[in-house]
């Protein structure tokens, strides 16, 4: 098995180290951030992701895992480097800002050692992978005999590890079919378990990441679009999601209409898409990205009047219970959340907010320090004139009208996520609203 280095212990960066250990590598995470550092050497996560826990213990256990803020020593160590760092949204555009994947990249040129492969694992837009061999072979000792692949990641947070031990496919992008053969046979496990690998160009590499989640961004907001166009006409979409998903061109996935979508990926993915292609000459190519962009968005201010229209026109000083915080169930991430955003919009607005979430209140007190948490659904609901659903926590979709009513004030749900049964609640004496419901 091989040496490798993971820089970035972020979200993508634990999970990939964890996984390959699994896999059997020996792995070294590197990260300049002690507390990170100093929970993963205990085998905590910093970050919620369901059975990654367990995953770092065992990797820890065997001695294939090992976590360093050394980055020299780690990447002098190790035959393949793994390059994990986030590319957030540049402040003040819609671009992508490449300065810590640029410095991790210069830094793993520094010091790795002859016959050394970097690869990228961050997702960036077209075009930086070039640039950043052209780093490599100006900043290493050995600008000859160290090269660079672009391997983008497809992980959905809840799903995480799953996604990467038995992927639904893997990339390689390289100019170098030395290369692109060493990484092939870094996971040979998998293509031999029957992963389809597929060998591209370094362009096409980069773009897989970036336009996987520009159609499922599309096909999401599509539904919801398709949401106001039900409540406009009485019909109702999740009947109407149901029979578009039997058509095999389309499939039922991601055609749940509600919120919208929200974290550290979707959003800034498309507008860094749509920034990069402006660079290119092609913006109008991607115009509809733009309305994508803003139709979900406005899910937020469309779920906010359901709300308000319960509360008789106005929300001040009405008690609003929200049922989640993180932009997705199984998951503490509350980047760009849609129900987050909704709960603080509520509160600015004179309401009463109090949210409850499963993983994410810690995350979401640091964001968001002036709204009411409390742990329990009852403590949320407690004399509530409106119950929002937010996010699709399994726990929240299986409540009941029976289990909501001894503590409510008014018996009134607005479901953001379209969750529930709206029989059920409506045959309880409840007034119940969702989008797209007519």
């Amino acid at each position: 098995m091989t040496s490798i280095s993971v820089i970035g212990t972020g979200y993508l960066g634990a999970v990939h180290a964890a996984c390959m250990a699994e896999l059997g590598h020996d792995v070294v995470g590197i990260d300049n951030d002690p507390g990170r550092i100093e929970a993963l050497v205990e085998g905590r996560a910093p970050f919620f992701e369901p059975g990654l826990d367990d995953l770092l213990m065992r990797g820890l256990a065997s001695g294939r895992l090992h976590f360093t803020s050394d980055l020299a020593e780690g990447v002098s160590r190790a035959e393949i480097h793994f390059v994990c760092v986030g590319t957030p949204q540049r402040s003040g555009s819609y671009a992508a800002d490449l300065r810590h994947v640029d410095a991790a990249v210069a830094d793993v040129a520094r010091h790795a050692p002859p016959g050394s492969l970097v690869v990228g694992k961050s997702t960036v837009p077209v075009g930086t992978a070039v640039r950043l061999a052209a780093l490599v072979r100006a900043t290493s000792p050995h600008p000859h005999d160290v090269a660079l692949v672009w391997n983008p990641e497809f992980l959905r947070e809840g799903f995480a590890v799953a996604d990467t031990l038995r992927p639904d496919r893997l990339v390689t992008g390289s100019t170098d079919p030395v290369s692109a053969a060493t990484l092939r046979e870094f996971y040979r496990p998998l293509i031999e378990a029957g992963v389809p690998y597929l060998d591209v160009d370094l362009a096409t590499a980069e773009l897989a990441k970036t336009a996987a989640n520009a159609f499922l961004a599309t096909k999401i907001s599509f539904i919801n679009a398709m949401a106001d166009l039900c409540d406009a006409s009485g019909a109702d979409v999740r009947q109407l999601a149901e029979v578009l998903g039997h058509d095999a061109r389309i499939g039922p996935k991601f055609l749940r209409a509600g919120l919208g979508f929200g974290g550290g990926c979707l959003p800034k993915d498309i507008r860094a898409l749509m920034a990069r292609a402006g660079e290119l000459g092609v913006s109008e190519s991607l115009t509809f990205l733009s309305a994508v962009d803003h139709l979900n968005m406005a899910r937020r201010t469309r779920t906010i009047d359901l709300v308000r229209d319960l509360c008789g026109g106005q929300l001040l000083g009405k008690n609003i219970a929200c049922l989640g915080a993180a932009f997705k169930p199984d998951s503490d991430d509350v980047r760009d959340s849609p129900a987050l955003n909704v709960a603080a919009a509520m509160q600015l607005q004179g309401a009463s907010v109090r949210v409850c979430d499963p993983a994410a209140l810690e995350t979401s007190r640091r964001v968001f320090p002036t709204l009411e948490y409390v742990d329990s659904v009852k403590a949320a609901v407690d004399d509530a004139d409106v119950v929002v659903l937010l996010t699709e926590w399994n726990e929240y979709v299986e409540l009941t009208p029976v289990d909501l009513a001894p503590y409510v004030r008014v018996r009134a749900v607005v479901d953001a996520r379209n969750a529930w049964d709206p029989t059920s609640w409506h045959d309880a004496g409840w007034t119940y609203r969702a989008l797209g419901r007519g």
